[in-house]
């Protein structure tokens, strides 16, 4: 059941707060038209550009701060809330503690030692940084978020295209028109928090074993048991004389089945399973967009690792007009008398009635037409 409390949370933030995508008179330049796009100004529905028309994601995205609320907020009252801290003073707000990595490399160059130091703006929870350097040479150079460079841009593109903010929080849903589909949007983000997401941890291949032990010590911790409490099958998270590793001896990498090296870094995702899976950080990707999953964030839905994005619209159909999904009460999924094409739209007197909807997004061959939600059409 939900919260009455996060009901009217939800109402009071939506009441207060602005609904459109970004502020007028923001001047992020897009990354696509450069200086052709005079400065982002967000359309009243559609999540692009009125100066361009290019997405919202294709701007210069904004500042750390905000991405770490946004990841705060998904990560809060989930298994993983262990990874965000309460602000202090913000109303049981909770910040992402984003894990940064500095590197410091002395230059040889003169009678005086010089240094360069080289910032990542995330790096893997929970590692020394010989083991995060690894992970880090093992990432394409374009995906490494070294501070200022085209990785940095990149991974926050990504934040904005796979977790969008419209997927976890009503206020910024824009055609969320009464309190049951409100609800209805609440339910759904709470369940696939308990049941769905998680957040990869990095380790070496045969490891599995102690990040089992630190997951059940955690839960142990958080749910106000002994720290020597027993397990399921009655033995203490260490009894088993494992001493952290799983005893076996070749390792293959659940994405692309090819063997894994030893002493290279794995990516385990809890939601899968320690003892069966493991990826190369290469292949720990979303198996609809092939993107890869950023900050290693990810959603465990049959059998498949999905971004955020692809598991929400698996669930309920997406606008292709505003991006946002439809919940069954919005009435989204009942179609006219007739399909209508792409290529053919509806006479001018019924376009206010229709809302057009791609139905199959890896694979879009047809579009389908329903009745709902006439902005999306009329673009008022």
């Amino acid at each position: 059941m939900l919260d009455s409390l996060d009901m009217d949370t939800a109402m009071d933030k939506m009441s207060l707060e602005p609904r459109a995508v970004g502020a007028a008179g923001d001047v992020a330049r897009c990354l696509i038209c450069k200086e052709r796009c005079s400065g982002f100004q967000p359309h009243i529905w559609r999540k692009a550009c009125m100066t361009c028309g290019c997405s919202s994601v294709d701007h210069t995205p904004g500042s750390d701060g905000e991405d770490d609320q946004r990841m705060g907020r998904l990560l809060a009252d989930s298994p993983y809330s262990h990874l965000t801290a309460k602000v202090k003073g913000g109303g049981g707000l909770r910040m992402y503690k984003r894990n940064r990595m500095i590197v410091t490399n002395p230059v040889v160059s003169g009678k005086d030692p010089t240094f360069n130091t080289i910032t990542y703006d995330w790096a893997p929870a929970g590692l020394n940084q010989k083991l995060a350097m690894q992970y880090m040479e093992l990432l394409p150079e374009s995906l490494r978020p070294v501070s200022g460079s085209v990785g940095s841009l990149e991974r926050r593109k990504q934040l904005l295209h796979q977790l969008p903010s419209y997927d976890q929080d009503p206020m910024k849903c824009q055609s969320l028109a009464s309190e049951e589909e409100i609800t209805a949007m609440l339910l759904f983000v709470k369940q696939y928090k308990q049941e769905v997401l998680g957040v990869g941890e990095v380790a070496l291949p045969g490891e599995s074993a102690a990040l089992k032990e630190a997951g059940m010590l955690r839960t142990a911790k958080e749910s106000g048991q002994p720290q020597g409490h027993t397990s399921a099958s009655g033995l203490t998270p260490a009894a088993d004389g494992s001493n952290g590793t799983d005893g076996m001896t070749q390792y293959r990498c659940s994405g692309c089945n090819e063997e894994v090296a030893k002493e290279s870094p794995v990516v385990y995702a809890e939601r899968a399973g320690y003892d069966c899976a493991l990826w190369h950080p290469t292949c720990f990707r979303c198996s609809e967009c092939n993107q890869s999953l950023v900050d290693l964030v990810y959603f465990w839905s049959c059998q498949k690792l999905l971004c955020g994005r692809h598991y929400c619209q698996s669930v309920w159909p997406r606008c292709s007009g505003c991006d946002e999904v439809r919940g069954v009460l919005q009435m989204f999924c009942r179609p006219i008398s007739r399909p209508i094409s792409a290529s053919q739209p509806p006479p001018g007197s019924d376009l206010a009635l229709l809302c057009l909807f791609v139905l199959n997004s890896s694979n879009i061959k047809s579009v389908s037409v329903y009745e709902h939600h006439q902005s999306c059409v009329t673009g008022t």
